[in-house]
């Protein structure tokens, strides 16, 4: 097995912090290796060294000479207008038939291929930069926090290419499912030293944890020695007679060696809210219609849960899962039919952009303990508090200093001090470091109410959820099964379009016309007419798509309760015009087909 890389003695520091202290690791060909460590271990710094576009302070990186680096860019390398068969066709230097083929593994086709790719959603955008690395071939891919933004069907997509993809990679992510279905390898980066396993993610962490008992129990032992080494010595160093012997046990002392433990940095530890458990129905829904005056979203949703469930609410982006949740806890009525909660069901709502209807003169621990069940004592709020980053005096900040994202932690950790008997998650792990994620997990499997909850992380999904519900194609209904196996049944659809796409790639290249242009066939005067409104759908939810990304990055930073306000109001809005814009996509999608 050639080494495509390696790392021998790198040092890099920034001023007092220190990233790599004299780090060794070896990356072979074929290896799909997982990169963890914490954030701001120095991770994306190791992989722009690995680029060249970063120097070490000291040590050195050795290439092989036939190493072909491939990099996941973070930024968008697309030309104005440019199609995104026109992208990897230039990137690439590839034919049109080839770019169309590689992109067909990811299922960009029809209006994906032949349509402006900076129109499409960052997804897309994904898939088409997965598709250009590919055309090139590479040995080792360099691939840094891929799944960020990317929808359940994306993510399993690129887990299906790099398991299938004959080289090596480095992957850095927290999504522990996905580094377990797709690195064999483990490398882990920690208080500047590379440590490499021969395994997958979850085994490392055994081992790790495993190796961390072992030399606290070895330095307990070398404790005890050392201690009865220095009685001996001292009860005998005065003697004549056993002076000698004393000077023996001294030396025997300085040998003694402790291990260095790499003990955790503290992590959050999250108490589940104390509630008597119930029994019976906790929510009803008859007839129900969801939706808003001027567009349906679904109907005829039947759906009864008991209490002590933890339901999971999952479907695509802009399927409705939201819309859902909002007409449950009545801050968007019905269309038609009922909702009724179980008698002495108290619900906590964490929904996106509510944030900002906390009070602004109350302090953190203010507001936390006017939220607390009765009884709670000063230093479980504070312990609660600390688990979500409000240490020291930060409890003593007012409400309306806190930005957007400090503001939902807050509203998360009111939820877990409080006596509330049913939970109403949305997206609760967002602006959540992994370790509180986990920690939130914890709580949650520990509580003895109900929980729906919306995530697009499938190890707190596959953790947490003991139900699915489905919001699909305009219906809601109670999924037969676990979280596992609606996994199973993606991957299935999934794998059924790549065996329909590689059936199709196994006949002849299409024919070409002219430079690098496939010969199109004639084409009906309906199906123009539909690809000319659907191109126009896709140019409105880029522009959607970008407006509520910029509205929510200035929502997470600002700091006035009043511009908060504002700002949640016109997220909302652009996410329902959003979401209708790719209801109309679906169904131009649709007629589409029928007129191919």
């Amino acid at each position: 097995m050639a080494t495509l890389i390696q790392i021998a003695q790198a040092s890099k520091s920034y001023g007092d912090q220190v990233l790599l202290d004299h780090a060794d690791a070896v990356i072979s060909d074929n290896t799909k290796v997982g990169f963890v460590g914490r954030n701001g271990a120095g991770k994306s710094t190791l992989l722009r060294i690995l680029l060249g576009e970063e120097e070490l302070d000291s040590g050195e990186i050795i290439r092989h000479p036939s190493l072909r680096l491939g990099y996941l860019r973070q930024h968008d390398p697309f030309l104005p207008d440019e199609t995104t068969l026109d992208f990897l066709m230039r990137d690439s230097g590839q034919p049109d038939w080839k770019c169309g083929e590689v992109a067909g593994e990811f299922e960009i086709k029809g209006a994906y291929l032949d349509g402006p790719i900076t129109r499409l959603s960052g997804g897309w955008q994904t898939r088409a930069k997965l598709a250009a690395l590919l055309l090139h071939e590479p040995n080792l891919l360099l691939l840094d926090e891929p799944t960020n933004f990317l929808d359940l069907r994306t993510q399993i997509l690129l887990e299906h290419f790099l398991v299938n993809h004959r080289s090596a990679c480095v992957v850095v992510s927290h999504d522990r499912a996905f580094l377990r279905a797709t690195c064999t390898h483990t490398l882990d980066l920690s208080r500047g030293k590379l440590t490499t396993y021969p395994g997958k993610i979850d085994a490392f962490l055994q081992f790790q944890k495993e190796k961390r008992e072992h030399d606290v129990r070895s330095n307990a032992a070398v404790m005890v020695k050392k201690r009865h080494l220095e009685d001996f010595i001292a009860r005998n160093k005065a003697r004549a007679s056993t002076a000698k012997l004393a000077q023996s046990k001294a030396k025997a002392l300085e040998k003694l060696e402790f291990t260095e433990v790499d003990r955790d940095e503290p992590t959050a530890n999250i108490r589940a809210p104390q509630i008597e458990p119930r029994k019976g129905s906790a929510l009803r829904c008859r007839d129900l219609v969801i939706g808003y005056p001027e567009r349906q979203i679904a109907d005829d949703i039947q759906l009864e849960l008991d209490h002590g469930v933890r339901a999971a609410i999952v479907g695509d982006n802009g399927q409705g899962k939201t819309t859902f949740l909002r007409t449950i806890v009545d801050s968007l009525k019905p269309l038609g039919g009922e909702v009724r909660w179980g008698h002495g069901c108290k619900l906590g709502v964490y929904a996106q952009h509510v944030y900002t209807s906390l009070p602004p003169k109350f302090t953190v621990l203010e507001y936390l303990r006017s939220k607390s069940a009765i009884g709670t004592k000063d230093q479980a709020i504070l312990d609660v508090a600390g688990s979500f980053l409000f240490r020291g005096g930060a409890v003593e900040k007012p409400v309306s200093v806190l930005s957007g994202g400090e503001r939902a932690r807050l509203c998360m950790a009111a939820l877990l001090l409080s006596d509330l008997n049913v939970l109403i998650l949305d997206e609760p792990g967002n602006h959540l470091d992994v370790d509180t994620v986990e920690a939130l997990a914890d709580a949650l499997t520990d509580y003895k109410g109900t929980v729906i909850f919306t995530s697009h992380d499938r190890h707190f999904m596959s953790r947490v959820a003991t139900c699915i519900i489905e919001v699909r194609d305009g219906h809601v209904t109670n999924y037969s099964g676990n979280y596992e196996t609606y996994l199973y049944q993606v991957n299935k659809e999934i794998e059924a379009g790549e065996r329909e796409h590689a059936a199709k790639m196994g006949k002849a290249p299409p024919a070409v016309a002219g430079p690098g242009r496939t010969v199109e066939r004639a084409v009906k005067r309906t199906e123009k007419e539909i690809r000319k409104e659907q191109k126009g759908v896709e140019r409105t939810i880029a522009q959607l798509d970008a407006r509520r990304k910029e509205l929510t990055q200035q929502f997470d930073t600002t700091n006035d309760a009043d511009e908060a306000v504002r700002l949640e109001a016109e997220i909302t809005a652009v996410g329902e015009q959003l979401a209708a814009a790719e209801d109309q996509w679906v169904q131009l999608n649709e007629e589409l087909g029928e007129a191919e």
